[in-house]
């Protein structure tokens, strides 16, 4: 069982920067469609970016120009670099890996925007 593992949420001013990190527990993560999502308090989830087999990247338009996804796959690992960030971007945040047949969540890690 593919497990995914969310790090790197935190407390951050408005105009800062974060960068999550999503472990995957098998190696060939390049052969899973990967994605970060997001949940807002009392609001449902949303796809934030997308990362697929064979490289397009794709953003859901309010973070475009301030996200960026990637992986390594060494590391086995997906990354969601956020800058400017402001309160709309407060939301627990959760790394997605899927495929035909395959669909895997994480937890969630806490992204919250405030000073």
């Amino acid at each position: 069982q593919v497990q995914l593992v969310e790090s790197g949420g935190d407390l951050v001013q408005p105009g800062g920067s974060l960068r999550l990190s999503c472990v995957h527990s098998e190696t060939g993560i390049y052969t899973y469609n990967m994605a970060w999502y997001r949940q807002a308090p009392g609001k449902q989830r949303e796809f934030v970016a997308g990362l697929f087999t064979g490289g397009p990247t794709n953003y859901t338009d309010s973070v475009k120009g301030r996200f960026t996804i990637s992986r390594d796959n060494v590391k086995n690992t997906l990354y969601l670099q956020m800058s400017n960030l402001s309160p709309e971007d407060t939301a627990v945040y959760y790394c997605r890996a899927y495929r035909a047949g395959w669909d895997y969540w994480g937890r969630g890690t806490q992204v919250t925007v405030s000073s």
